[in-house]
């Protein structure tokens, strides 16, 4: 994984562009820590930050390629999991390589095929190819939106950037954010709408999506899907949905631990990193495995509907049986290291800040915080790892799937309190404007698009296009913080479209959910773990951590000069603070300190920032 950023349509000397494109450069240092590179031709510059996984040597870039008398020159973030079959299509084509790398096969895909090569790629990735012969920008992001790419577009000018930070480095970018981007930020966040940068003029590609950016006018750009979930109803038995969902997840986990760079998992406890893991042990023998937790959570943690148990007896039940199972042996080894990160009160607190650093906005408080210290860890020992996201989110291991009175209630199930959230705005910015509606007509909005009248499906393209992006969003950038790329096998799009069509009797089949995925699995994991409810990702327990960041708010809520005062009324932080049953914020993942968080992680980001309020 790397960091990229550019920009096109200027009038700069050679060396004032150079200095925008090194500043821009050092925000995105964290992301790639192995090589920097910058190209910058006349009227367009191309930047970039290397984790270098694969092809160590020959995978520099900016990468050039002159092809059909063409120059073409490409900056890639991600990885591509089907790099060895689209090379021998190509190498058919009389196509060569220098290296074994996926950022020279991608480069060539293009030039071969041109926007159709998307259609032919497996894995997640932004990039920007450069035609210095016809003057145009190709941008592209993956399907499921697992890597970002944020870029600035107002006349005359575009700019881009892995992070929304990336692109508010560069001098020609205001960091202003108006009436719109507010209510963003307080009714909806950390969610953010598709393609919505929160500031003015900022914008994120949406997931599989492409532009052709023409240098020659630059003031219209037109973005097109290449790719979108389609109604198309599984044909066959629940016996052979199971093998076909075992195929799959198999299949995708193994192409993702290729490298040649240490790889490791991402471990819980719960059936998705165990299932993750035992593939990964079964198929490279020797495996480190990684678990968190916080401290005082064994003595304050308490079983609640939504997080029934804590993962610790289950991660250690896991690891013991990654250890000594027969049949997970490996020609390679039979050896698990597992590794635990244990997260204090004072790191937690400290980790606000950087993790709104990262991404840009406010965002999931000490869950994203947290995050960003156990990838840190990790980092120590692989510069890969491999994690669970998305099967929750396709597989139906939400109660908002399976508890009929949440799936049918209308607006986004994580999230039912707007005018709660409303509560906290000055009076100005709800001028015109019911927050209610704000919020409902994007939830109406996706159903819309979602183009089904199934109700799972429904909620299957809400959670992608929401409650996923959210996650998606946090671990890249938590883990891109610590130099670490984190895989995500099931968002393998091949997955993600089976699951959209399996009935939804196959997926909580004996009312227990997720259960075509346990089965799949039945014979690599423990009873325990088959059996075990869906938990969360874990957060603190600790009172200390409440009383930490509630003397932070209060502080801040104290002085008239912090900036949040210009956005939320002192009178709903001081009822946050002492009321004794507050509404959760996002889920059960946000409920009072992680609300109190995220309003000392907005007055951070104004001040960071530098925000202005228009």
């Amino acid at each position: 994984m790397c960091g990229i950023a550019g920009f096109l349509g200027f009038n700069y000397t050679n060396n004032t562009a150079k200095s925008i494109a090194v500043k821009m450069q050092n925000t995105l240092k964290r992301r790639g820590p192995n090589q920097r590179g910058i190209y910058i031709t006349p009227d367009a510059a191309l930047v970039h930050t290397r984790l270098a996984v694969v092809d160590l040597e020959h995978g520099r870039q900016p990468m050039h390629l002159t092809y059909n008398g063409q120059k073409f020159t490409i900056v890639y973030n991600g990885e591509l999991y089907n790099t060895d079959e689209i090379r021998k299509e190509l190498f058919r084509l009389n196509h060569t390589f220098i290296g074994t790398g996926d950022t020279e096969v991608l480069l060539h895909a293009y030039t071969e095929w041109g926007e159709k090569c998307l259609n032919k790629f497996n894995g997640i990735f932004a990039f920007a190819i450069l035609n210095e012969t016809t003057r145009k920008l190709f941008i592209a992001r993956d399907r499921i939106g697992v890597k970002p790419f944020f870029y600035y577009h107002n006349g005359g000018r575009f700019i881009f950037g892995s992070e929304i930070a990336t692109v508010l480095s560069h001098p020609d970018v205001p960091h202003i954010i108006d009436k719109n981007g507010v209510l963003e930020v307080v009714l909806i966040g950390p969610g953010r709408t598709i393609g919505n940068g929160i500031f003015k003029n900022v914008y994120e590609l949406p997931p599989a999506s492409y532009c052709l950016v023409d240098i020659n006018n630059l003031k219209n750009i037109k973005i097109k899907k290449y790719w979108q979930l389609t109604e198309n109803p599984y044909p066959g038995s629940y016996t052979e949905a199971v093998a076909q969902v075992r195929h799959l997840v198999t299949d995708a986990v193994e192409r993702q631990l290729v490298g040649d760079v240490p790889v490791g998992t991402f471990l819980s406890g719960g059936t998705d990193s165990s299932i993750i893991s035992a593939i990964a042990k079964r198929r490279i023998g020797d495996l480190q495995t990684f678990s968190v937790d916080y401290s005082g959570n064994g003595k304050y943690f308490r079983p609640t509907k939504f997080q029934p148990n804590d993962d610790r007896y289950y991660i250690s039940l896991m690891n013991n049986y990654l250890h000594s199972a027969g049949n997970l042996s490996a020609a390679a080894g039979n050896s698990v290291t597992a590794h635990k990160s244990v997260i204090n009160t004072p790191d937690l607190v400290k980790s606000l800040y950087k993790a709104v650093d990262t991404r840009g906005v406010p965002g999931m408080a000490d869950i994203d915080g947290s995050l960003l210290l156990f990838c840190g860890d990790i980092k120590r020992k692989v510069t890969v790892a491999i994690s669970g996201e998305c099967a929750d989110e396709i597989f139906g291991g939400y109660p908002w799937y399976y508890d009929k009175t949440l799936r049918e209630k209308d607006g986004f199930p994580w999230s039912q309190n707007t005018l709660y959230r409303a509560g906290f705005l000055k009076p100005k910015f709800l001028t015109g404007t019911d927050p209610q509606e704000f919020v409902y007509n994007k939830y109406a909005a996706t159903v819309k698009n979602a183009n089904t009248a199934d109700r799972h499906r429904q909620m299957m393209q809400l959670n992608m296009d929401w409650f996923m992006q959210t996650l998606l969003d946090r671990k890249d950038r938590m883990s891109m913080y610590n130099g670490l790329e984190v895989r995500v096998p099931f968002c393998d799009y091949r997955l993600v479209e089976l699951a959209y069509n399996l009935p939804w009797e196959f997926k909580y089949r004996n009312s227990v959910e997720k259960s075509i995925l346990r089965d799949a699995f039945a014979d690599m994991l423990p009873k325990e773990i088959l059996t075990r409810k869906k938990s969360p990702y874990p957060k603190t327990h600790n009172p200390e951590y409440l009383s930490a960041v509630s003397k932070i708010l209060s502080d801040i809520t104290a002085d008239k000069t912090q900036p949040i005062h210009r956005v939320i009324k002192k009178s709903a932080l001081q009822s946050l603070l002492t009321d004794p049953a507050p509404q959760n914020w996002y889920g059960q993942l946000m409920t009072q300190p992680q609300t109190i968080a995220y309003f000392i992680q907005m007055n951070y980001w104004l001040k960071k920032f530098s925000v202005i309020i228009k």
